[in-house]
């Protein structure tokens, strides 16, 4: 059964939001998660679960019970190939993926979250991003997310100005249009098969290949890393 490509809703989205602030104190908010994923899909290079997973979950994480866990891993499924599939679509016209940014307290749009999530992800599919970033044509479609990303860097001379509310409004248009040209740019190193998640089966046997792509047994692989339910 393939998985639905449609946005989740809000109340879905609350649902995933609570589960991530529920299973670990320093598991990543729905923001970071959807900067992460967004690096992940644009990646020139496959990022299994298995790798991407415990910079989700963080230290320590814990699933109240089985059907938290199910349906966490069914909206992350969800919210995965829609994603996908908004910048897949933004290869044949001007669509866009919105990123969700929260808002805080006084109502401004901040973003710093999104941009750590998505930098995540290219520590993780490291290879290749280097190319964008020293591209002179393409490399200032990153600098938006950089400039996020050192905002609030613990090293001062690393640190980017603070922005002022007028100026993130103009920022986050520009990270959007920027996100669209660096999925295209690695298009090339991208097989369409990796572009959504597929869930085959209700449940994975033991002796089964591991979903997460590692070509090894699932009871060899992440069956050995199960979220741990109390």
């Amino acid at each position: 059964m393939k998985i639905k490509n449609e946005a989740l809703s809000e109340k879905e989205l609350d649902t995933l939001a609570d589960t991530l602030d529920d299973i670990s104190p320093s598991a990543m908010n729905l923001e970071m998660l959807d900067g992460l994923f967004c690096a992940l899909i644009c990646s020139p290079t496959l990022v299994p679960p298995s790798a991407y997973l415990p910079v989700i979950f963080g230290d320590d994480y814990s699933f109240s019970n089985e059907k938290q866990m199910t349906t966490f891993f069914e909206l992350t499924m969800r919210h995965w190939n829609f994603i996908a599939a908004e910048l897949l679509e933004s290869l044949n016209n001007t669509n866009a993926y919105f990123p969700i940014i929260f808002v805080d307290e006084n109502g401004i749009k901040q973003g710093n979250d999104w941009a750590t999530g998505f930098m995540k992800g290219i520590e993780l599919g490291h290879d290749g991003w280097d190319e964008l970033m020293q591209d002179e044509e393409h490399g200032g479609s990153i600098i938006p997310i950089l400039m996020l990303y050192h905002e609030h860097h613990p090293d001062e001379e690393l640190r980017t100005p603070t922005l002022p509310p007028e100026g993130r409004d103009e920022l986050f248009p520009i990270m959007i249009a920027g996100l669209v040209h660096i999925y295209r740019f690695f298009a090339p190193y991208r097989r369409t098969s990796t572009t959504t998640i597929r869930k085959t089966t209700s449940k994975v046997g033991r002796n089964d290949p591991c979903p997460c792509g590692s070509n090894r047994k699932y009871k060899h692989c992440c069956a050995m890393n199960q979220p741990t339910i109390h």
